[in-house]
């Protein structure tokens, strides 16, 4: 019954089979639970937060991993991935856990969708490349096109001269109605840069995903107390990432 109970609800708690096998008869306990599912080699894990994908984002990003498959480490020693992430102030969001069997963290029954908060948190924008993390801004405002194709000319141009990136480098971002917009195109057609096509709903295949978990873990050992020294944090401990670190993220 434990067994089958968590392999049709993962998200099922040792508090709930307690009761379900108390209503039933049978007293046990949460260890004797765990022990259970360990031996059917089934272990509480943290869900994985996944981005909400329909058919047409499962083909489009089946049909760029098929069109990059064979590319060589150099051509994406060669590119600037860039995104957007929230710090919250109090450390890392609320997890939920999950009764599943190794290797199985990406199966939809183990994973939840992201979600979003309000208040007590900053709104961050970095890049960085094979080379290291470059510049990292805070958002204070909801940002529009305009804002964005500033954003790109004070802090990407300069992150780019800063990494020594060859020349042809290539600029990722996602598909953002403000990265898309016909003035940002024609910004960036201007300004000669190569952007990567990118599958809509994907930033789970973003390495950049990578230092912003690395970010958060650095901030939540130091443990700010309000906004400004969030801010301070982030930006030193953004500063210490090695160039190592960005380099094995791929």
């Amino acid at each position: 019954m434990i067994t089958r109970t968590v392999s049709k609800n993962p998200r099922t708690t040792r508090g709930d089979l307690v009761n379900d096998l108390q209503r039933a008869g049978t007293k046990v306990t949460k260890a004797t639970i765990s022990n259970t599912l360990r031996r059917q080699g089934l272990k509480s894990c943290s869900a994985r937060r996944v981005p909400l994908l329909k058919p047409v984002h499962v083909q489009a990003r089946l049909k760029f991993s098929r069109e990059h498959l064979d590319d060589p480490e150099e051509d994406w020693e060669n590119v600037i991935w860039s995104d957007e992430t929230k710090i919250e102030l109090f450390g890392k969001n609320s997890t939920r856990r999950v009764w599943r069997r190794k290797n199985a963290e990406l199966h939809p029954k183990n994973t939840i969708p992201p979600v979003k908060h309000g208040g007590g948190n900053i709104m961050l924008r970095g890049c960085f490349s094979a080379k290291g993390p470059g510049r990292l801004i805070r958002v204070k405002e909801r940002m529009n096109g305009a804002m964005y194709r500033e954003i790109l000319s004070d802090n990407l141009l300069p992150s780019a001269r800063a990494l020594k990136m060859k020349r042809g480098w290539v600029f990722q971002h996602d598909n953002d109605p403000k990265h898309t917009a016909r003035a940002t195109k024609e910004w960036l057609r201007m300004k000669h840069f190569k952007v990567l096509e990118w599958p809509s709903q994907s930033p789970d295949l973003n390495p950049i995903e990578n230092l912003w978990r690395e970010l958060k873990v650095r901030v939540a050992q130091r443990q700010p107390q309000n906004i400004t020294a969030l801010e301070e944090i982030c930006m030193e401990e953004w500063a210490k990432i090695p160039a190592t670190f960005a380099r094995l993220r791929f």
